[in-house]
């Protein structure tokens, strides 16, 4: 064991500081780098879309790559930690490498530039969070203590995301100056190399014998995790929840400015200010009411009354409205955003138990670098699809770099995909939640069935428990615990 375990706030938050960077470098990523191209770069909206999902192609080689990596390795750190610290320093430099201003003015020269940048950024991004998101499995066994060690992680998170948003607001006073972009990139880079390295410092993890397998079976072994069925559902409601979040923000400078013409005078920080701070709130709230009802309770609860107070912007959304409403709205919006990070994450850290059952190998940085792909392809989906969504109501980039007002129909085309698309998003959210199998009393079956094939259990399974171990990792019950289930894409 490197490092004894222990249930204390202080080991919770040095675990939770590294989501400082998790939570906070997708904001500012999602908020402002398609603005960077598109109003400080004049690059067209689609073309600027593109580039987050071509980084994301190529996260389907780095996530499976680095998970298999980390579960591969020994240090006397712990692996995932060794990684947590190589990567503190990449991620802070690759980071600031996106907002360095293009020397040439060739657009497929600049198009190639930032596409690289964000290869490079979304690599350092994989090295420290891959391993990062499969820590707390190997830190803590407990299925409540797990719970408040991810509630403490998501204060951080938010508080990150508080700072990202409100931060680049203040120093970013003109939307077309590519300098203060850079300017913001430079003191994100300094927090997020503290902030890991914090992470670093503080947690620890046991010791475990490491996975030896070929290179190319390294793919396959990678995404044989979906096989299983709470974690194709669990995908399911983090692809769904997250990518509502990605389209508040990385449609909120946008609405602010060209449908609401009210992002002079601090009214934009103003927005951000109140979303992040009831995410804030919304994520100490829920935490407490997770831990006496279940991980996916926040989202059933949360997100029909963000979808109510999202649906009711639609009647505000036009320059002049009494900015006080959007803010009151958008208050309810962030509570309910925190619903979806605090029930992610908490059902996050299972997801290698039952993996591990379905194949009799702990792998769970292998559980992470899939589901971290995944955020990155949600985030990745929703800058392409707003990029597109953007040119389909007649976005222009010309009067956006020269700071002029869009057409009329295009103003109300940005309220109604700043509406909708997260509404719909919301909606698949909680049908998969309803339909996700495990609550702690299927935890603690899963947990028990391991122990039996341990032999570190007696007891002979019941035919409950064998229904709900069939329900949750979608195998018949004597398909279980076998290593070619992780070679091999068929469950039979």
């Amino acid at each position: 064991m490197n490092g004894k375990p222990r249930n204390t706030f202080g080991a919770k938050c040095a675990y939770g500081a590294a989501d400082i960077y998790g939570g906070g470098a997708f904001v500012i990523i999602s908020t402002f780098f398609t603005v960077f191209l598109t109003k400080a770069l004049g690059m067209p909206p689609a073309l600027a879309g593109t580039i987050p999902l071509i980084g994301k192609v190529w996260d389907a080689v780095t996530d499976p790559i680095m998970g298999n990596i980390a579960d591969r390795t020994r240090s006397r750190f712990g692996p995932k930690r060794f990684y947590i610290l190589i990567g503190s320093v990449i991620s802070a430099i690759t980071f600031i490498l996106m907002w360095v201003a293009f020397p040439g003015s060739g657009m497929a020269g600049k198009y190639i530039f930032y596409a690289g940048m964000y290869m490079l950024f979304s690599t350092g991004f994989t090295i420290v969070m891959v391993p990062y998101n499969g820590l707390l499995p190997d830190m803590v066994e407990d299925y409540q203590v797990r719970g408040s060690f991810s509630s403490v992680r998501m204060i951080f998170s938010t508080f990150g995301a508080i700072l990202a948003g409100l931060i680049p607001t203040l120093l970013i006073k003109d939307n077309t100056n590519a300098g203060q972009y850079l300017t913001v990139a430079l003191i994100f880079g300094v927090i997020f190399l503290i902030t890991i390295l914090i992470t670093f410092a503080g947690t620890w993890e046991k010791e475990k014998p490491v996975i030896r397998i070929s290179f190319k079976e390294s793919f396959t072994q990678s995404f044989t995790v979906y096989k299983s069925r709470a974690f194709r559902l669990f995908i399911a409601i983090f692809l769904c929840g997250q990518g509502a979040a990605d389209f508040v923000t990385g449609l909120a400078v946008y609405y602010v400015d060209d449908v609401l013409n009210a992002y002079g005078g601090g009214r934009f920080t103003y927005l951000m200010g109140v979303i992040l701070l009831s995410q804030f709130i919304g994520t100490i709230l829920f935490a407490p009411i997770m831990a006496k009802t279940s991980k996916k309770f926040p989202v059933l609860v949360g997100f029909p009354v963000r979808i109510a107070a999202t649906i009711a912007l639609l009647f505000f959304s036009h320059e002049g409205v009494n900015f006080f409403i959007i803010l009151a709205l958008s208050f309810i919006i962030g509570l309910g955003m925190s619903a979806s990070s605090v029930t992610i994450y908490a059902i996050l850290a299972d997801m290698a138990d039952v993996d591990e059952l379905i194949t009799g190998i702990n792998r769970p940085a292998t559980c992470s670098a899939m589901a971290t792909f995944v955020r990155k392809i949600a985030t990745g989906l929703s800058s392409a699809i707003i990029g597109v969504l953007l040119t389909m109501v007649g976005y222009s980039e010309v009067l956006a770099s020269e700071g002029a007002r869009q057409a009329a129909s295009t103003q109300s085309g940005i309220a109604y995909i700043y509406v909708f698309a997260p509404v719909v998003l919301m909606v698949l959210t909680l049908v998969f939640a309803k339909l996700f199998p495990m609550n702690k009393k299927e935890f603690d079956i899963v947990k028990k069935d391991i122990a039996r094939r341990k032999g570190e259990e007696d007891s002979a399974a019941t035919p409950e428990e064998i229904a709900v171990i069939e329900k949750v990792t979608g195998f018949s019950y004597d398909k279980l615990w076998d290593k070619n289930n992780a070679l091999r894409w068929s469950n039979k």
